[in-house]
């Protein structure tokens, strides 16, 4: 599974619904009836997914549904309606703030936790290594709003950042970085790509199509970073089978975390290549 790009739909909007399934190539697709839903449109987005998740070819996607938070009216119908549709592979729980281990349990669907409130991030290690849970994200602006402060600071915050990606590292999980949200500003966008990447997020929310191919891109080992490795993981095995276990490469020395990075990013590539 790779989850370089997860795109947001809005449970009611049957045509952008359509346009995720057949013509845009995001890793995952998040079927959305929390914020892009209002009150009024929560029932009718409900009977939009009913209908259409089971008719739409989802194939090479990773189908989710973000629910609504557990303590609102709306959650036991979302989940309701996630169980009965079996092509929903995962559900995003907003503002998480407690284990999930029942979901996983109650509906064998995967489980991607948002933190997006102090609690949440006080709790993120009970939440993540709930059972089921494989990808882990975070909002700023909800997370903002929980601690009275102004979402532009936590925009970078490095200390949300390395909290999650420690945590999803340490229980296994994939991290996602947070959604972009100035669709006019591409180089940003990418920027904010490169270091999620360089910090250890494996993808990115995004709430634009247009944002898709740049996260894919980043997101994937480049041709440098391919060659790298190959030339690393080539040494590095000869070297073993003379006895040896660092090697010199470029003038820069080479060990074992050196040969597991590079492997991994072998990996990524054959992830990717078969997207």
């Amino acid at each position: 599974m790779i989850r370089r790009s997860q795109l947001y739909v809005p449970g009611n909007n049957e045509r952008m619904i359509r346009k995720a399934a057949a013509e845009l190539r995001p890793d995952s697709v998040i079927l959305d009836l929390e914020d892009s839903v209002p009150p009024e449109e929560k029932g009718r987005a409900r009977e939009i997914l009913s209908r259409l998740v089971p008719e739409l070819d989802w194939s090479g996607k990773e189908l989710c549904v973000r629910v609504n938070p557990l303590d609102t009216p709306y959650f036991y119908a979302d989940m309701d309606l996630v169980s009965r549709l079996d092509k929903v592979e995962c559900v995003v729980v907003p503002k998480a703030e407690a284990p999930l281990d029942f979901i996983y349990r109650g509906t064998g669907r995967r489980v991607e936790p948002m933190i997006e409130t102090a609690r949440g991030l006080l709790r993120i290690e009970d939440i993540v290594r709930s059972e089921g849970v494989a990808a882990v994200s975070y909002g700023v602006a909800d997370f903002a709003l929980s601690v009275g402060g102004d979402y532009k600071a936590y925009v970078g915050n490095q200390t949300i950042k390395t909290l999650v990606v420690a945590t999803a590292a340490a229980y296994g999980a994939d991290p996602i970085d947070r959604v972009f949200f100035d669709l006019k500003d591409a180089e940003g966008f990418r920027r904010e790509c490169l270091e999620a990447k360089a910090l250890g997020f494996v993808g990115k929310q995004v709430i634009h199509p247009s944002q898709i191919p740049i996260a894919n891109e980043v997101f994937s080992p480049s041709a440098e970073e391919i060659a790298w490795a190959e030339r690393v993981v080539s040494a590095y095995e000869e070297a073993l089978r003379q006895g040896r276990g660092a090697i010199r490469l470029d003038d820069a020395l080479i060990d074992n975390v050196h040969y597991k990075l590079a492997k991994r990013v072998l990996e990524k590539a054959r992830e990717a290549q078969r997207r």
